[in-house]
């Protein structure tokens, strides 16, 4: 059985922007990725709601990715790959984080995960880098996000660059889905099934 880790933030912990609550495991895109993938993979959910790269956050408590990842690594390992998308809420204005340095926190753990060890006896396990969607129409999230857009358009680029420097797979979800315009950051229910499916036919190519 292949072991993938899903590392992420609220749109992998399945925030519905219609509720404020949890998806069903079902329609959440971890669940789309395993239903596809099928019984011989283990899909591993690890979203937390407001989980940043490296950036500390003053308001929201213990959410910086960098902290939680070497725990989380050697707590599910051995691993095949660590499917990661992150970067949406380094985005907050309380951050002032441009666009570049915003791939360059992924690429710091994309960095982490190829050297924990944490793949198949000792190895690192494969990495597959997801660009977040840009930011949509923001709603009660626009003063938190305020200028936050025009840089989330920058994102699939500056990603692409860090997983090209660091020779891992990559996808840029905005050329799959698009953040909700009922609050701007979250994802709707047939979104979640896109990138679900588009995330399992790039670790078929990957795991194969």
């Amino acid at each position: 059985m292949k072991e993938i880790l899903c590392f992420g933030d609220s749109n992998t912990w399945g925030y519905s922007p219609t509720t404020g609550q949890r998806y069903p495991a079902n329609v959440r895109w971890t669940g789309v990725l395993q239903a596809d993938l099928g019984s011989g993979y283990h899909v591993i959910e690890e979203g937390l709601n407001g989980r940043t790269t490296v950036w500390e956050d003053p308001i929201e408590g213990d959410k910086v990715g960098k902290r939680h990842l070497p725990v989380l690594l050697q707590s599910h390992a051995p691993l095949d790959l660590v499917v990661m998308m992150l970067g949406t809420n380094d985005l907050k204005m309380r951050f002032s984080a441009h666009a570049s340095d915003i791939a360059a926190g992924a690429g710091v753990l994309v960095d982490i995960i190829v050297a924990s060890g944490a793949g198949q006896a000792g190895a690192s396990p494969e990495v597959l880098l997801v660009a977040p969607p840009p930011i949509a129409k923001l709603s009660g999230f626009e003063g938190m996000f305020a200028g936050g857009a025009e840089k989330s358009l920058q994102l699939g680029n500056h990603y692409r660059e860090a997983a090209r420097l660091r020779g891992c797979h990559f996808l840029d979800a905005g050329d799959v889905i698009r953040s909700s315009d009922l609050d701007g950051i979250h994802l709707e229910e047939k979104d979640h099934l896109s990138l679900g499916r588009a995330i399992a036919g790039e670790v078929k190519k990957i795991l194969r």
